[in-house]
């Protein structure tokens, strides 16, 4: 039987905090005095979800979200001044230092896999372990199979020419530096549909069952130009690495115990990525959910989640007994 998410909960501490002109989110709930767990939300620009907190037993863990620079509850809103991964690294060490913490789990899904890989290798001393679905590598490869022409597109060319319809045909060989013009115009009207192409070809791709969702209500337009202008942003700009940064510098954290899950048939992240990672972390292990795709919120990606939150709790607290 598959394991459902924990019962929701309210946080028990949510703040804003400054750091130059932006304004980070963060929240913190479960029990005070559990393992310190911060969870790393997807995009980069998707925001967190109340959801994210109910992969974690309340009991056990001390969990802390939240919303990274321009997107969710954070401001200024599809920011992208002062916005990069490097940025991001530093507002979870202001974090960590704010609610005197020593050590921490980092867990995170899609490119909250990159975020947290991105912190380790900085700050290795800080970090107990790693829960990580739906492995994103920020190489330039990556970016071409979900939004180029080939890769995802080959899988869903009805859902891909959706993606492109707010390009202009002669542009639409390259779609990212395409909507980087666009998303940074001054048409309004033309940001929000491309905003909401962006946002909308990724949601359908996401789970293994068709995924017929739409982006209407104002709510739901204001997340997805958060999500399309941010990603962009970190997209056009190689994720702020070097070729092929994590993989390269793996070994700095290859000693601290991973649990990597990854969806089968996940078309945004391939699998192939995940492998090649477990293959370089000597202390990782790969659990590959057969009827999944990328969503953090399928029911076998809920079960291996929880699964692994419970098997590291247990594993962390027979560490620091021993």
């Amino acid at each position: 039987m598959l394991r459902p998410l924990y019962p929701n909960i309210r946080p028990y501490d949510q703040q804003t905090i400054e750091i130059g002109e932006h304004h980070i989110y963060v929240e913190q709930s479960g029990n005070r005095r559990g393992t310190p767990v911060i969870y790393l939300h997807g995009g980069p620009g998707g925001g967190s979800s109340e959801d994210h907190r109910r992969y974690f037993d309340p009991q056990k863990y001390r969990i802390i979200i939240f919303d990274q620079r321009g997107c969710g509850r954070s401001k200024p809103h599809a920011s992208i001044r002062n916005n990069t991964t490097w940025d991001l690294i530093t507002d979870m060490e202001e974090i960590r230092q704010m609610l005197g913490i020593k050590q921490w789990l980092i867990a995170g899904g899609s490119w909250g896999t990159t975020l947290a890989m991105a912190y380790g290798i900085k700050h290795a001393q800080h970090v107990l372990g790693f829960i990580l679905r739906g492995i994103f590598l920020g190489t330039p490869a990556e970016v071409r199979w979900l939004y180029a022409h080939q890769g995802a597109a080959a899988i869903f060319p009805d859902y891909y020419q959706d993606f492109l319809v707010p390009l202009r045909p002669h542009i639409q060989q390259e779609p990212v530096k395409a909507y980087q013009q666009i998303l940074n115009s001054d048409n309004e009207l033309a940001k929000f549909q491309a905003a909401k192409a962006w946002s909308l070809w990724e949601q359908r791709i996401s789970t293994l069952e068709a995924n017929h969702s739409t982006i209407e209500t104002p709510e739901q337009i204001h997340s997805a130009v958060a999500m399309a202008t941010i990603e962009n942003h970190y997209f056009v700009n190689h994720c702020f690495f070097e070729a092929d940064y994590l993989l390269n510098h793996i070994d700095t954290i290859s000693h601290i115990p991973a649990i990597i899950i990854h969806g089968r048939y996940d078309m945004v992240c391939q699998l192939q990525r995940a492998y090649e990672l477990k293959q370089r972390w000597q202390n990782a292990t790969l659990n590959v959910i057969p009827l999944a795709g990328h969503s953090g919120f399928e029911p076998g990606i809920i079960n291996a989640f929880c699964q692994a939150s419970d098997k590291m709790a247990a594993f962390l607290e027979e560490q620091s007994n021993s």
